[in-house]
């Protein structure tokens, strides 16, 4: 991907303005709202089985932030991939934590192999760790350099057939074609 597609993705964004669904966790709520927001898109939050069939119906992806893990929220993930996977819409993966836990590493891990268009989005301890790589992470953070992610990155992009997002000082995309800082 070169900063032109960057660009016209952007665009599309803008003009569309997709419904994205976020199941996140309760510290990024807002901030993820409003970034959305001020990219185009109009951000939902959606935690609830019960309506998230029809919510993908309509949207125009799924984001999924592992931040708030637990035994209700879990379930309630691989149900909207699936729902996801059912109506062709992208879904954006941040293993938050990845490498912290083995619940969480695994979870991010389940996740990926889920998805059938996959964005995974993450610091570079999380990309090192989801790789089944040794990173260095306290908890949510990164103790790696974004740079040194980038070999676990391009393993997650022929693993699972997707996109990567390091985060960093430096951030990268990795993609099956590029790696564009």
């Amino acid at each position: 991907m070169n900063k032109q597609q960057i660009v016209s993705a952007l665009n599309k964004v803008r003009e569309e303005k997709p419904l994205v669904v976020n199941i996140t966790n309760f510290v990024v709520m807002n901030n993820t709202a409003n970034a959305l927001l001020a990219v185009g898109a109009s951000p939902i939050m959606s935690h609830s089985k019960q309506e998230m069939a029809e919510m993908m119906s309509f949207a125009g992806a799924l984001v999924i932030n592992i931040g708030t893990l637990d035994s209700v929220w879990r379930p309630g993930m691989f149900f909207a991939v699936e729902q996801a996977n059912e109506n062709n819409k992208p879904v954006i993966l941040d293993p938050v934590g990845c490498g912290a836990t083995k619940l969480r590493t695994s979870t991010a891990r389940q996740l990926a192999e889920l998805a059938d268009n996959l964005i995974i989005r993450g610091n570079a301890s999380e990309i090192i760790a989801m790789a089944g790589e040794k990173s260095q992470n306290k908890g949510v953070d990164a103790l790696d350099a974004s740079k040194a992610a980038l070999s676990a990155a391009r393993a997650l992009v022929d693993g699972y057939a997707c996109s990567v997002v390091v985060s960093g000082e430096t951030d990268y995309i990795v993609t099956k074609e590029s790696t564009m800082p």
